[in-house]
């Protein structure tokens, strides 16, 4: 949906647009394996202009995308992940080891855009509403954003992957963002080189789908 389109009557979502909303939510997948085609800059504007709006507590909207185009920048968040992801291989053994290094967990080399989104802990939109009892309803604001763009983003045939192998602070120091911004996501944008239905994760038997999770409990 185009932001032209959001105006005038209220939609009426029919049965065949359910459906194939459905079928976004399954096909939504964390894209490690990128094609080399450039993204459009204004594709990704209209993407980021769709995010914005997400919900967010007390209207306070403390998202922050940074993208990050320059090879130093770039270079510096793919040392971050390296050191990092040694660090989390040796967190485990054995076969578990074995399959966590086998795994691609990043698509930084091959991604032709970069975002890095963060949290402004300083924002004085909203005036507090909503977050004096619960402050982390912030980030957690941050994050609907980030889904919101990551599902427009599948509608348009990209693929995001969301990079959490990283030093957030490191990555903080790197871009030279404000003192109050928080890390809250490093996303991986392009065209992806493959398409599958089931999870990355799922198809190289790292997790489950967990279907107990969809279920209501009741108190």
């Amino acid at each position: 949906m185009r932001r032209a389109e959001q105006q005038g009557d209220p939609p009426i979502f029919d049965s065949a647009f359910r459906d194939r909303l459905a079928k976004l939510f399954a096909w939504r997948r964390d894209v490690r394996r990128f094609k080399p085609d450039a993204v459009p800059s204004p594709l990704i504007e209209e993407l980021l202009g769709l995010a914005a709006l997400a919900p967010s507590v007390g209207n306070s909207q403390p998202w922050r995308f940074v993208s990050v185009e320059t090879p130093a920048a770039r270079e510096a968040v793919i040392a971050n992940f390296n050191a990092c992801n040694l660090a989390a291989l040796a967190s485990y053994e054995g076969e578990r080891a074995a399959l966590y290094a086998s795994l691609k967990l990043s698509g930084l080399r091959e991604a032709p855009v970069h975002l890095a989104v963060f949290c402004d802990h300083a924002t004085e939109a909203g005036s507090g509403l909503g977050r004096k009892t619960m402050p982390e309803t912030l980030d957690y604001s941050v994050v609907a954003a980030i889904h919101t763009f990551w599902l427009c983003a599948r509608a348009e045939n990209l693929g995001v992957g969301w990079v959490s192998i990283l030093d957030p602070r490191q990555v903080c120091r790197t871009l030279d963002v404000p003192a109050q911004w928080k890390l809250i996501a490093y996303l991986c944008v392009g065209f992806p080189l493959e398409e599958h239905l089931d999870p990355e994760l799922v198809r190289h038997h790292w997790e489950a789908h967990l279907t107990e999770n969809a279920r209501l409990h009741r108190r």
